[in-house]
């Protein structure tokens, strides 16, 4: 049953990897968000750009959107990233429970 376990716990570890790295694409995407949105508002205040409400609307959600979406992320990567450790330190656990025997060469 143990080897069953192992087995089990070293997919989770794997699908915790590929959710951390969807956290990360998404973490970066968001910095960017708020990069442009603070361009692009920093434009129209120095008046390199017409001022447009729209646009400043606009300019703004990107700013405050991607501020929302990094913490939520964060926040899920922390947590992510805290459960494949608990995984991985199980399945190095179990793995030293194994009873392993030693094959001699003849």
């Amino acid at each position: 049953m143990t080897c069953d376990e192992i087995s089990d716990l070293e997919e989770r570890v794997e699908e915790l990897a590929a959710s951390l790295e969807r956290s990360r694409k998404i973490s970066w995407a968001s910095k960017i968000s708020i990069i442009i949105g603070a361009i692009w508002m920093l434009a129209m205040v120095l008046r390199l750009l017409s001022f447009d409400p729209i646009a400043m609307t606009l300019a703004v959600t990107a700013i405050i959107g991607g501020i929302v979406l990094f913490g939520s992320t964060s926040t899920t990567a922390k947590q992510t990233s805290t459960a494949m450790k608990d995984a991985e330190a199980l399945r190095t656990k179990l793995i030293g429970k194994l009873e392993l025997r030693i094959i001699e060469e003849d």
